[in-house]
């Protein structure tokens, strides 16, 4: 086991304290990473959101406008009516695990890139290292972008970027995208004794969610091997109208989304649910209400990791995890952003994305220490 060990799980501590669940400010944890970074002679620039009430960090050390990027998201999804046995805001070690929130999703690998810092900071590196921290990944990716911007407003062309989402370490060098949506109908309220007068969203909306459930079945006949789900899945995850069983409904919010594997597009769905919308639902609508309505709004679209031929991330993230092999993964993150932005791209952190997101999240003290040895190697590469 790593010696830092101990000193990345101090930071992991800390960091787990901060709730920064989306819905919520993440300053406080920003705040105390940058003065970390700032007193151990890291560059510090603080990107604030359009409130002002959320930030992302970027971190640089080290000298030229290549280098390596360490990139994690610091919010958490919610705790809400989980079943949790100890707090989810503190961690706590028990039997070789640590428990709390963003444990392993994914303060875990920024808590480890951060105690890589110091030795990091001390020594004549052959390229620079960034720290990139992001705010709202898990609402759809919507804070990174700026950072992303930022480089290239620097003049900064970062070779290769790091995303430490939890893949027990092992090397992922491909992941599917996400787009999601909200629907929304309005119709005519009346009483539910005269139903024919009345535009009702739910059924409606159901009719909707019904062509949606078909398009996924499509999608299922279209099987990529490489990914478990092997094919782009298409989902509705949230249903929401009406006020009471005697009243027609005047309001339906429908959320869903897909996550494409890469090479579908998937720019075929909206435009089908589209007309569907605009052929089978709206001219009923409106015979009754001519002010009833549907319209769509795309609330996030996130691209999917691609596999390089001979990529130079997939290459050296190999060398340093001592991994042979690479694996592709379901679930989306921000890697697609930084490979679209011209970045060599993979995967690779502390802690399994099967307990992301659930009750009781944790990582293996193992998975830190194998972290810290990763970064131990990535600074013996550069010349720390």
């Amino acid at each position: 086991m790593n010696e830092q060990t101990d000193t990345a799980i101090g930071i992991l501590e800390t960091l787990v304290g901060f709730d920064t669940t989306s819905r919520d400010s993440n300053l406080p944890l920003i705040d105390w990473t940058a003065d970390y970074l700032d007193s151990r002679g890291v560059t510090v620039e603080v990107i604030r959101d359009e409130t002002g009430k959320k930030a992302n960090l970027l971190g640089t050390i080290g000298e030229g406008d290549g280098g390596i990027v360490l990139s994690g998201h610091t919010d958490v999804v919610p705790v809400d009516g989980q079943d949790w046995h100890t707090d989810p805001f503190r961690l706590t070690h028990r039997d070789g695990r640590l428990y709390g929130r963003g444990s392993s999703d994914m303060k875990g690998f920024i808590a480890c890139a951060l105690a890589a810092a110091p030795r990091l900071a001390q020594g004549n590196l052959s390229q620079p290292v960034h720290f990139a921290f992001s705010y709202d990944e898990e609402v759809g990716c919507l804070g990174v972008g700026s950072m992303i911007g930022r480089f290239a407003e620097n003049g900064i062309r970062p070779a290769i970027c790091i995303v430490g989402e939890p893949t027990m370490m092992r090397v992922v060098n491909a992941h599917k995208g996400c787009a999601t949506f909200i629907t929304t109908l309005k119709g005519k309220e009346v009483h539910s004794s005269a139903t024919h007068l009345g535009v009702n969203t739910v059924m409606y909306g159901a009719e909707l969610v019904n062509f949606i459930a078909e398009i996924a079945e499509e999608r299922r006949q279209q099987p990529n091997p490489l990914f478990d789900p092997p094919y782009t899945t298409v989902h509705v995850g949230l249903m929401q109208g009406g006020t009471a069983v005697n009243i027609v409904p005047q309001h339906c919010e429908i959320r869903w989304e897909y996550r494409n594997v890469p090479g579908d597009d998937c720019r075929d769905i909206p435009e089908r649910v589209e007309a569907f919308i605009r052929e089978r639902l709206l001219p009923r609508m409106r015979a009754v209400h001519p002010d009833a309505d549907v319209t769509t709004r795309n609330f996030a679209d996130v691209p999917g990791l691609k596999p390089e031929d001979d990529g130079p991330a997939e290459a050296l993230i190999k060398r340093l995890a001592r991994q042979n092999a690479t694996e592709t993964v379901a679930y989306g993150a921000e890697s697609g952003l930084f490979q679209d932005a011209g970045m060599s791209t993979v995967m690779c952190g502390p802690g399994d994305i099967g307990v992301a997101h659930q009750p009781n999240e944790f990582v293996d003290v193992e998975q830190i220490g194998l972290c810290m040895d990763f970064m131990d190697r990535l600074a013996e590469h550069l010349g720390a």
